[in-house]
């Protein structure tokens, strides 16, 4: 699994016209899931999430845990985070078929919630327009394989 997690001030997605899911202070999260991943990634993904310290302390440093500084989730299915750009035109092979991609996103959204936090989210395949005003800005990149 693949997410990019950027640390906002608020976030909301929209689908035709019509917001889906909003969120206030915490983390945007593109999530791509690969064709080889299992319920191992996601669980190690959401751990990561969920733990994260990127929220500033009283003396400025990235010390704080999502809870702790009570940060919410917009968690948005992302399958081109798995792009094979290659050629000028990218191939999206890597990327899990949605039959293995849903139960794992959603997977990863019931464990953030099962720990308390308040998450939100597209829905997987729509044309979605996400919104987002980046806090700091802090954008980290999460891959399972590298965890």
């Amino acid at each position: 699994m693949r997410a990019v997690v950027t640390r906002v001030k608020s976030a909301s997605v929209e689908i035709g016209g019509h917001v889906k899911g909003q969120i206030g202070p915490g983390f945007l999260v593109l999530l791509g899931v690969h064709r080889d991943d299992t319920e191992k990634e996601a669980d190690r993904i959401a751990d990561k999430l969920c733990g994260l310290r990127v929220f500033e302390d009283e003396n400025g440093k990235m010390n704080i845990d999502p809870a702790a500084a009570g940060a919410e989730m917009l968690i948005i299915s992302q399958f081109t985070l798995f792009a094979d750009c290659r050629s000028r035109r990218p191939g999206f092979s890597l990327a899990a078929r949605p039959e293995t991609a849903v139960p794992l996103y959603e997977r990863v959204i019931a464990l953030c919630r099962e720990r308390g936090f308040t998450v939100a989210t597209g829905e997987f395949g729509a044309d979605m327009q996400v919104f987002s005003q980046n806090d700091g800005p802090v954008t980290i990149i999460l891959d399972t394989k590298e965890l």
